[in-house]
């Protein structure tokens, strides 16, 4: 019996930068096949020439480079096409989902006008046949009230919502292979397992072949047929699933196995004393107006509703939930970024909710922290020292001083003091992460707060900066909120966790114990909702 031909063949394909470059190719004598209804993880590092693959399969590839090899659809070769052709093949034939859909929608167009494009462009459809086709795609990602869905700008959806509108534009056409590139990277736990689910469920239905891109082996547990393994431009390890998650044989993919958060919690520490306890929240309330544009709805959001939460001294608090459940509000509210309608937040015995001016800078000081985004929380203009030493300078320390300090701590997060003397873009998003906690550290805080600070990092790196708190809160006897939807991390890094949904913290206590017997259903469908769970506590 013969072998079915692969719906996608990638042969020997090389990307050669132009010069100058840090390497000289992307990618390298990748080959690659995907069989018609079969899912093939590519998973790796940043920059070890994933995405760069994906781009290449669709043809999105800057004119500076240089192709060569064999890229096999449908029993042509269509790395030669002209590109008038390869336009006739996108999203007809092959359809991508993006990373990040508020960079690939486009922000001034409705969802369903931008949906509606595909079909004008690729179809004899008329205006009518064609709104309702782009209906029937919203319904079928399961947009809830798909009208509404496409009458909203990209602005007005919540991220699980943006990226359902990514796949159904992708496949309106139902082609036959699939390109999704880290499209669950930055959604919640339940959002990314609703995604994942439902890509599996649209590509048995339409029997595609799916590439998907991720760094998270999680996730290939959960939706992958067969994986590929990149690191650096090479393809260093490929096969079934099972085989390669089990029993990698590549190094490289033993360490990123061995990278991946443990379920496991940490052990419990020994029950505290009250004297221990360093911040009381209790009874905390936050409610804030939406916005439409430039225009404040009367209505109020609810961001937090009588939370009361604990830290004790030199512990570490997860604060998880899904996008939209108060995570951040509550940081936010606990460093003073933002002001709480009601409730008190007490460091040690001193209230500090309602302390304004100088003696809330003054007091403050003492609760420092880490935000999830360091492109936006570093000043792009300013060189590493002197964003270290802010904080420093700010209280009457000469710069001299403050730039010698900086190098300490740069030399603290395990960067090269020399460091001080470049810019944020200079440095990886795992150094600029390093940056922003010695940021944090200078002006030597009792407690850190980390919104989400290992969410965007590939999973080495996220075990590296992981390790790096661990160490100096032992060294600095540094208590911790640690704010983030990865139960993962959250099981690794907190002794305590507090579990939000719409604003509520609905169970607070002990991560081992929460973890293995959760009172909430709420807890419970998080932990369900982990991707590749089983695998994950059967190699922990």
């Amino acid at each position: 019996m013969s072998e079915t031909p692969p719906l996608l063949d990638v042969a020997n394909v090389s990307i050669r930068l132009p010069s100058g470059a840090d390497r000289e190719f992307a990618i390298q004598d990748v080959s690659l096949r995907v069989q018609p209804n079969e899912i093939v993880c590519v998973v790796g590092e940043s920059g070890s020439g994933k995405s760069m693959l994906a781009n290449t399969v669709i043809r999105l590839l800057p004119p500076t480079v240089t192709m060569s090899g064999v890229i096999g659809f449908g029993g042509r070769d269509i790395a030669r096409l002209p590109e008038r052709a390869m336009r006739a093949i996108r999203a007809a034939e092959i359809g991508m989902v993006f990373q990040e859909p508020m960079a690939a929608l486009n922000p001034i167009q409705s969802v369903g006008r931008q949906i509606g494009e595909v079909f004008r462009l690729h179809t004899g459809l008329s205006a009518g046949e064609r709104r309702d086709a782009m209906l029937a795609a919203l319904t079928q990602v399961r947009l809830r009230d798909p009208p509404r869905a496409s009458r909203s700008y990209p602005h007005q959806l919540s991220g699980g919502e943006r990226q359902r509108a990514m796949i159904a534009m992708a496949l309106a056409l139902k082609p036959r292979l699939l390109i999704a590139d880290e499209p669950t990277t930055a959604l919640d736990v339940t959002t990314q397992a609703q995604i994942l689910k439902l890509i599996r469920e649209l590509q048995t239905q339409n029997q595609m072949g799916v590439l998907f891109i991720t760094h998270d082996f999680g996730v290939v547990a959960e939706i992958a047929d067969r994986v590929a393994v990149m690191q650096n431009g090479h393809v260093v390890e490929e096969g079934p699933v099972a085989d390669v998650i089990n029993a990698p044989k590549h190094p490289y993919t033993q360490s990123l196995i061995a990278a991946v958060p443990k379920l496991r919690p940490v052990l419990s520490k020994p029950p505290v004393k009250s004297g221990d306890i360093i911040l009381r929240v209790e009874h905390l309330t936050k409610a804030y107006r939406s916005t439409s544009g430039f225009i404040v709805r009367r209505e109020l959001i609810v961001g937090l509703d009588d939370v009361s939460v604990l830290l004790t001294k030199g512990a570490s608090l997860g604060i998880v939930g899904e996008s939209g459940s108060g995570k951040s509000t509550l940081a936010r509210c606990i460093v003073r970024l933002l002001q709480p309608d009601a409730g008190s937040m007490r460091l040690h015995d001193l209230d500090y909710a309602n302390l304004d001016g100088r003696a809330m800078r003054r007091k403050i000081q003492r609760i420092q922290m880490v935000f999830q985004d360091t492109s936006g929380s570093l000043n792009p203009r300013k060189k590493v020292g002197d964003l270290v030493g802010q904080g420093l300078m700010v209280r009457g320390t000469p710069r001299r001083d403050a730039w010698r300090r900086a190098e300490e701590l740069l030399a603290m997060v395990r960067l090269d003091p020399k460091a001080a003397n470049r810019y944020p873009h200079e440095f990886s998003g795992g150094q600029r992460q390093r940056i922003a906690l010695a940021r944090a550290l200078a002006v030597e805080p009792e407690i850190l707060v980390a919104d989400e600070p290992v969410s965007a990092l590939d999973v080495s790196v996220q075990a590296q900066v992981l390790a790096l708190l661990a160490d100096l809160r032992a060294k600095l006897g540094l208590s911790l909120i640690f704010i983030t939807h990865d139960l993962r991390v959250a099981a690794n890094v907190c002794e305590l966790v507090a579990v939000m949904k719409s604003g509520k913290v609905v169970e607070f206590g002990e991560t081992a114990k929460v973890f293995a017997n959760p009172s909430h259903p709420y807890t419970q469908a998080l932990l369900d909702s982990i991707p590749g769970r089983d695998w994950n506590a059967a190699t922990h």
